[in-house]
């Protein structure tokens, strides 16, 4: 079964119509990092919270194209634990737009039977930015059609510091054995161990990095990029980006 191509644009940009794909080879998990907001802001003159507020229309977008499509998870790289070194005005301005965001948007995504996630150390943001999320989490938490990863304060490195200290500690306390220790118990002492690892990981603007973003399970992704910057990334592709992942042929290392 696939999806037939129909016509499709985006911000008065020219877009191809979309690519049929086939809706047995979807990847179960995509992992976006959503970058060029700031270049999008300077390309049209406005300031960079402009810029986030443009690319949190393309978050609602992708959010509902891959509900439609059926996607199991999407994980969403919003805030690093780099992110800090930005001028307090323009974190202010994000975290501002995060609570501006999930109140617009949180009772249409629990509607659509979308479970909210976040990872990274949600205890090291702002008050009001913790309450947020922890709300959209409580009350979305039965949720079943599609889960929405969220990275907040999230750093991969960071991740396995604390997964290793989790681990640690349960050594300490006699909970668990050194010799027990393997890739399956460290995967268990992720962040949210629950989620499979991405099959394809999507980074806008043309960087080719991953910029600390879920190193472990990020292993046997495949990465596609596209010059688009974030604000202008939309259905068609979305679209295009799973076309990509579905002309190549994963081994996982064998062949």
């Amino acid at each position: 079964m696939s999806i037939p191509a129909i016509e499709n644009s985006v911000n008065g940009r020219n877009v191809p119509e979309l690519p049929s794909l086939d809706l047995s080879r979807l990847p179960r998990h995509i992992a976006i990092i959503m970058d060029g907001n700031g270049r999008w802001a300077q390309q049209h003159g406005v300031t960079r919270a402009s810029g986030h507020e443009a690319g949190a229309k393309s978050v609602r977008a992708v959010v509902e194209a891959s509900r439609e499509l059926g996607i199991g998870v999407l994980s969403l790289y919003a805030f690093s634990t780099e992110n800090w070194r930005r001028s307090k005005l323009e974190v202010s301005a994000l975290f501002r737009l995060l609570s501006k965001y999930i109140g617009i948007e949180l009772e249409s995504i629990h509607k659509e039977n979308i479970r909210v996630t976040v990872m990274g150390r949600i205890e090291g943001l702002p008050a009001r930015a913790q309450e947020d999320l922890r709300h959209a989490m409580e009350l979305t938490a039965g949720n079943t059609a599609m889960v929405l990863n969220v990275a907040i304060n999230y750093g991969a490195r960071a991740e396995l510091a604390d997964a290793a200290r989790k681990i640690a500690v349960a050594v300490c306390e006699g909970r668990l054995q050194p010799e027990d220790v393997d890739e399956a118990c460290l995967a268990r002492h992720l962040y949210v161990p629950s989620l499979p690892d991405p099959d394809m990981l999507i980074r806008t603007s043309g960087e080719m990095r991953l910029s600390n973003f879920m190193l472990w399970q990020l292993s046997y992704a495949e990465i596609v990029l596209t010059p688009t910057l974030w604000p202008d990334f939309r259905k068609p592709d979305l679209y295009k980006a799973i076309a990509e992942f579905q002309s190549r042929a994963r081994r996982f290392g064998g062949r």
